[in-house]
């Protein structure tokens, strides 16, 4: 492809609400309640994180422009408040009890991109599906990919979000070149890596500012497809072998694993790694239009799905088929590039699996040599029988610049667990510290539960990130549940 840039502006994002004629549209933020309560214009509705377990009401508020926002945060009282995205933070990240939630997907734009240098400027609002839809046709995929495409930019720098690629790429804010922050008193500052309001905000969770754009490095591909090999590992120890083996030769690595399985099949997985596919690789029909953006969708769960659904027993049904069904070994193997990035996109609404009780994501990282703190969390879980059908494992490579940016070499664990499971959180504290032991941590993005005196053993950076807060926003204008619970 001739380098060019194209500099006009893009055509925004449809409205999260709105039909795209050329795909679903992303769903909404997940904020849901009366809208003729509070002040006017500012609805009071009840929001939660997508594990749906601890919902708190705040007033929400959609702003169009970086102008309206930053009239928002000057006058969204005592309370504070928190910006959010397309609420895929699990836990309380993005709300505010009793202040106010600045939805941020009103801001969409895409401003500018240089096809040339690979690089897109854009409103903190864009949805990554958004960028899918505009970049893949031009040869550019996003260089990092949490598992759901339904995450904003500006909640991919908050969080900073991790994929299948962290042992190559690293997260999400290692490709951003520039943000723009509205801060607490109204400024906004443009900041790059290496400025410590950048790495305070890179995983800082909403906490420093309102990010209002971003300039994020892409990556280029030749295809819309993958070249995907799997293989079965027939336990824990087999798993960590391969990974440690094989992943320097793929971009993207992971591995489903059976935390019900005991004994000798203790941690069995299915290994799943793969490459962007060259046109070569496509068959000839597929040729004609090789970087077409065409994701799946299936009929959305119903609101009302029956508690219990996912039993010990059902979860261990489910887990026998899933590892028994995949293939020994399989190569270059071509998949549809949403299919083995985000198949959970498929089905809108998935977290509805759980029942009215929800469920809670618990994802946690220790360091290489660390592995029999490993296997003793992966015996417990077992042996407590969590009914965990979503159970991933990857390998961190380096570690990512932010201040509270989760990512750390070693080996990382994802789980959800139905939140009703008796005993959970004692369960859970415990795994906390022993985690903690070992040097590791738990994922702010998706935590809605950790005790707040193991913070500071997990985030080394913790007291450098609270000294920031305090200097640039000393009345807390940015508060949410969870910087609440935690002494953020």
């Amino acid at each position: 492809m001739p380098a060019e840039t194209t500099s006009t502006p893009i055509r925004p994002e449809p409205p999260a609400d709105a039909p795209a004629p050329s795909a679903p549209a992303p769903e909404h933020p997940g904020a849901a309640g009366p809208d003729d309560a509070g002040p006017p214009g500012e609805p009071f509705v009840s929001v939660s994180g997508w594990g749906r377990t601890a919902p708190t009401t705040a007033y929400l508020l959609r702003p169009r422009t970086p102008a309206e926002a930053a009239e928002a945060v000057r006058d969204w009282g005592a309370r504070g408040g928190i910006a959010r995205g397309l609420g895929r933070a699990y836990g309380d990240a993005a709300q505010s009890a009793g202040g106010t939630v600045l939805d941020m997907t009103g801001l969409r734009r895409i401003h500018s991109i240089d096809t040339g240098t690979g690089t897109v400027v854009c409103d903190a609002g864009v949805s990554l599906h958004r960028l899918m839809e505009v970049l893949l046709p031009l040869g550019w995929f996003v260089p990092v990919t949490p598992g759901t495409r339904q995450v904003t930019v500006g909640g991919a720098v908050g969080a900073d979000v991790h994929g299948k690629n962290h042992h190559v790429s690293g997260s999400f804010s290692r490709h951003v070149r520039e943000l723009e922050l509205l801060t607490a008193d109204g400024s906004v500052h443009r900041v790059a890596p290496g400025d410590e309001l950048f790495d305070a905000t890179a995983g800082g969770m909403g906490l420093t500012g309102v990010i209002l754009s971003a300039a994020v490095r892409l990556h280029r591909v030749e295809t819309s497809m993958m070249c995907v090999d799997t293989e079965r590992a027939a336990d824990l120890d087999d798993l960590l072998a391969r990974l440690t083996a094989g992943d320097h030769r793929y971009r993207y690595s992971v591995a489903w694993v059976d935390l019900l399985a005991r004994g000798r099949s203790l941690g069995r997985s299915v290994l799943t790694r793969g490459e962007h596919a060259p046109p070569a690789a496509l068959p000839a029909r597929a040729r004609r239009a090789p970087l077409g953006f065409r994701p799946g969708r299936l009929p959305a769960l119903p609101s009302l799905v029956p508690g219990g659904l996912l039993s010990r027993a059902t979860v261990g049904a489910f887990n026998e088929f899933w590892y028994r069904r995949a293939p020994r070994t399989r190569t270059s193997r071509l998949q549809r590039l949403t299919s083995f990035f985000h198949p959970l996109d498929a089905v809108p609404h998935w977290n509805r699996i759980y029942g009215r009780g929800g469920f809670v994501q618990y994802q946690f990282v220790v360091g290489h040599g660390r592995e029999e703190t490993l296997r003793r969390i992966v015996e417990r879980i077992a042996h407590r029988r969590c009914p965990s059908f979503l159970a991933v494992l990857k390998r961190f490579g380096e570690g990512d610049p932010g201040w509270l940016s989760f990512p750390m070499p070693g080996w990382t664990l994802a789980l959800d667990i139905p939140a009703g499971l008796p005993g959970l959180g004692a369960f859970l504290d415990e795994l906390d510290e022993e985690v903690a032991a070992a040097g590791g941590r738990v994922y702010l993005a998706k935590d809605s539960r950790l005790r707040p005196e193991l913070l500071a053993g997990m985030y080394p950076r913790l007291a450098d990130f609270r000294e920031l807060r305090a200097r640039l926003d000393p009345h807390s204008v940015f508060t949410s549940d969870l910087s609440r619970r935690l002494a953020l």
